[in-house]
């Protein structure tokens, strides 16, 4: 899937761990570690929110587009 997730970036950025990330968000902890070290898996719609909530932030920040994994190269993009 050419979305993956950017959990461990925005956790490092926090400089928390992964304990405390799980803590604050009340997420379970199978998934804030499979999260933090999968850039594949990506969280469930209620797991997104409640990082959103707990860190006012967008799903943006925690989701990107990856052109590569996507087979969209500079001159086959579309317009």
């Amino acid at each position: 899937m050419p979305v993956r997730n950017t959990i461990k970036e925005f956790v490092d950025s926090k400089g928390i761990t992964v304990y405390q990330f799980r803590k604050e968000t009340g997420i379970a902890q199978a998934t804030a570690y499979n999260l933090y070290n999968n850039p594949q898996q990506l969280p469930a719609p209620g797991v997104l929110a409640k990082i959103c909530d707990r860190y006012e932030c967008q799903p943006g920040e925690l989701l990107r587009w990856d052109s590569k994994k996507a087979g969209i190269h500079e001159t086959n993009k579309p317009n």
